[in-house]
């Protein structure tokens, strides 16, 4: 077995032990406080099982406190040891194995074993698919010995300890009923009652002991209700609430503005197998097309930062070697021209109101497309109806993406041409190749020359519009401490937050 060191990420060799000791530093004394959290929700959307979908925000930062789940994000690296301590792969990146915390526990007493792991990992599988665990079978997830858990992937895959954070969550082998959510995690269920919730903490967890006595979760049906309780000062904190609220509460000494950069990825998808834009002529017109500073300046309020139509902006491996594509609305006419591009038909750009500024993006890019001839009508439909309808279908459509701190989770999954969220319908034997080698290379710089192909690829003909990354606001009571910065959903790690 080879401890993995691919980006640093994989470097969790050292075992969750001296990660604890580190974090168990400093404050120790004065443990008090309850943190009330607004997180966004629908009632016809509650979820109780960890291993379903969990659509409500509310339900998802409920589950990454009860339970564990293998890995969780970090910053460098940008994986860290949550139930499992270390992990290691084979020489060929197929079997990793998974060594567990030692003292783990589940909230009724009972200690946390290989099986348990397995049960829910293989649950997992047959509920989530491969997409929420990346083998090819259930089968491919085995216990080795008391406290290890082997998972074999179908090809050389380096990004596993990666796909497996905040969604392995641990439950006792068996569970079918999560009404009493008996997890591992920092904090347990005291109560819960249509999405809102109590926990409290685990005082035995395997972790740092948690700050916190408990954490108070209310689901809001809107950004602007949370917002308003934020302000009024009947919830502490309040998640990804937008630059609006977030200019309000930068001008008052109560509250605090928190920014997550690299938060989410905001994209227009445009199809490449057929249609209009199966032309990568038309498809870079398009890019020339955006104005990304108006972007970024008018949909996100200027609280982001432009980008390169590469996904993964946040990898410690993104190409910043690429020239950053600018708006060249002479060189977009000439391409249209050259593609001999229809600018007297209007073109459908469909679009959701689901990542803050995404509805606002695409109103605007229409506007920038008419200065080269192309004239987009947008359509702004409910999500239900965008994920039946249009997602994967439609020739031009927005898309939004979090956790945007790996160029090969997105390739790997939304580019290569087996994937079945294929978002742009491309395939390309040079792109599925360099992916293949990068995810399967032990080799640090045979990795980095696959990864920059890969991103050369996605960049020069690739079906992705990624005009800007936007930055995550939050919104929490000065009272409130050491509250996650990380993009995406590393802001439900709230076990190490504090109130003075």
């Amino acid at each position: 077995m080879t401890i993995m060191n691919r980006r640093r990420i994989l470097g969790a060799g050292l075992g969750l032990g001296a990660a604890l000791a580190l974090g168990a530093c400093g404050r120790e004394s004065g443990d008090t406080g309850i943190l009330r959290v607004g997180a966004l929700g629908k009632v016809s959307a509650l979820q109780r099982d960890p291993h379903a979908n969990l659509s409500n925000e509310s339900d998802f930062l409920i589950a990454s406190l009860v339970y564990d789940p293998l890995t969780v994000p970090g910053a460098d690296p940008t994986v860290q040891p949550r139930l499992a301590s270390a992990w290691s792969a084979d020489p060929d990146q197929r079997r990793w194995v998974f060594t567990l915390a030692e003292g783990a526990k589940f909230h009724d007493g009972s200690p946390v074993t290989a099986d348990d792991v397995v049960w829910s990992l293989r649950r997992l599988r047959e509920i989530g698919g491969e997409s929420k665990m990346p083998v090819a079978r259930p089968e491919d997830i085995a216990a080795d010995g008391p406290g290890r858990v082997v998972v074999s992937a179908a090809a050389p895959n380096t990004q596993i300890p990666l796909l497996v954070r905040l969604m392995t969550f641990t439950v006792k082998q068996g569970t079918t009923d999560f009404s009493a959510a008996v997890g591992s995690g920092p904090f347990r269920l005291e109560s819960y009652r249509q999405g809102n919730a109590r926990l409290v903490r685990n005082d035995t967890w395997h972790g740092p002991r948690p700050r916190l006595e408990a954490i108070e979760v209310t689901m809001f049906d809107s950004v602007d209700a949370m917002s308003n309780a934020v302000l009024g000062g009947q919830i502490d904190l309040a998640s990804n609430v937008g630059a609006i609220a977030g200019r309000t509460a930068a001008g008052r000494g109560d509250l605090q503005m928190i920014r997550r950069p690299d938060d989410t990825a905001v994209a227009i998808a445009m199809r490449t197998a057929d249609g209009p834009f199966a032309d990568p002529r038309v498809r870079t017109a398009l890019r020339l097309a955006a104005d990304r500073d108006a972007l970024v300046a008018q949909a996100f309020s200027g609280f982001g930062t432009v980008a390169n139509d590469i996904l993964g902006t946040g990898d410690p491996q993104y190409a910043k070697d690429i020239p950053q594509r600018r708006r060249d609305l002479d060189r977009a006419r000439a391409l249209l021209a050259e593609a001999r591009f229809d600018t007297g038909a209007t073109y459908q750009l469909f679009t959701k109101e689901e990542a803050p500024g995404e509805a606002e993006s695409a109103k605007l890019f229409a506007t920038q497309a008419r200065e080269i001839g192309v004239n987009l009508e947008v359509v702004v439909q409910e999500s239900g109806t965008f994920y039946d309808r249009t997602w994967l279908h439609a020739p031009l459509y927005t898309v939004n993406w979090g956790t945007n701190d790996s160029v090969l989770f997105y390739a790997s999954k939304l580019m290569v041409s087996g994937s079945n969220r294929n978002e742009t319908a491309f395939a390309d034997r040079e792109f599925d190749a360099a992916t293949a080698t990068a995810l399967g290379s032990a080799d640090p710089a045979a990795d980095a020359r696959a990864g920059r192909t890969v991103q050369q690829i996605q960049h020069e003909r690739g079906g992705y519009l990624v005009w800007g990354m936007a930055d995550g606001i939050d919104i929490a009571s000065s009272r409130v401490r050491d509250l996650p910065t990380l993009g995406g959903f590393g802001r439900v790690q709230l076990e190490r937050v504090w109130l003075t």
